[in-house]
């Protein structure tokens, strides 16, 4: 593979919609890469997730740079790589795999794409307490995002209720002071919060619904979402006609990609750009 030619991928379940290959390809063109996006999706080749240590290898042997990692395998995944970049294995989860040298390098930058997205998105909102649905892949990147963004209190709401616990011990231990906590009632911990974040993958397509029930909302709130398809989930329509302040998942999609095609190039793309291309995808689509 010479030095502008490049084959990636996104490993996951249910990800025919995804906008990755288009904002990847297109941003490529404009930098003159010979650049091609693959999607290597489970529901696709009616394989488990348990398949993934074959795909990993399959992607290796057929030359690829590397990989974006989305649901449900971004923690999984770990067991399978070589080594780690400090923000994956300070968070435990990876959603970008470099293949390089013979070597499986696992990177996370889903947690800066998050931060760039709410910091662009979100300014001026108050940022005393917020309640995080999720603890899983995602929700960890989100909440040391969130953290750094200055949020004094995260609720943290897991089904698995170890996770969420676990996910506020290292929050605690990271940042030295008590900044996080697992929470078994949402509705209880959304009266005294002033933002909801999701971090779910309630409300994809896949998974249709609301991750809460539509009275524990009220216009004070300002709710995040990390889905993006749909870009406006049930989740932020609801939050729309409450007259919540919202904040789609397509900006953290963006971010998230712009760092990854760096990491799988070595070339820095135009985030903005990047921006108004998705925009462009998402009006095409909606």
């Amino acid at each position: 593979m010479n030095n502008n030619r490049f084959l990636v991928g996104l490993i996951g379940a249910d990800i025919q919609m995804s906008k990755s290959p288009a904002l990847h390809e297109t941003e490529a063109r404009h930098l003159e890469l010979d650049y091609h996006y693959e999607l290597v999706d489970f529901a696709e080749r009616s394989l488990p997730a348990s398949a993934l240590p074959e795909l990993l290898v399959e992607l290796e042997d057929r030359g690829f740079a590397g990989s974006n990692i989305t649901h449900p395998c971004k923690q999984t995944v770990i067991a399978h790589l070589s080594s780690l970049s400090e923000d994956a294995e300070m968070l435990g989860a990876v959603n970008t795999v470099v293949l390089r040298d013979g070597k499986r390098i696992g990177h996370n930058t889903d947690w800066y794409g998050f931060y760039k997205n709410f910091e662009r998105g979100m300014p001026g909102v108050a940022k005393t307490h917020a309640v995080l649905l999720g603890a899983g892949g995602a929700g960890v990147a989100v909440a040391h995002a969130a953290i750094k963004l200055g949020i004094g209190k995260l609720s943290i709401f897991d089904q698995d209720t170890n996770r969420a616990a676990a996910l506020a011990d290292q929050l605690n231990r990271r940042f030295s002071r008590t900044c996080a906590q697992p929470i078994g009632e949402v509705g209880a911990a959304l009266a005294s919060a002033d933002g909801l974040i999701h971090a779910t993958p309630t409300g994809m397509r896949s998974h249709p619904g609301l991750p809460i029930e539509p009275e524990w909302l009220h216009s004070r709130h300002w709710v995040a979402d990390i889905v993006y398809m749909p870009l406006v989930t049930e989740l932020l329509a609801l939050a729309e006609k409450k007259g919540c302040r919202t904040l789609p998942g397509g900006g953290m999609t963006v971010f998230q990609a712009a760092a990854a095609f760096e990491l799988f190039t070595g070339v820095k793309p135009d985030a903005e750009r990047m921006s108004r291309h998705f925009e462009e995808l998402c009006r095409a689509t909606a």
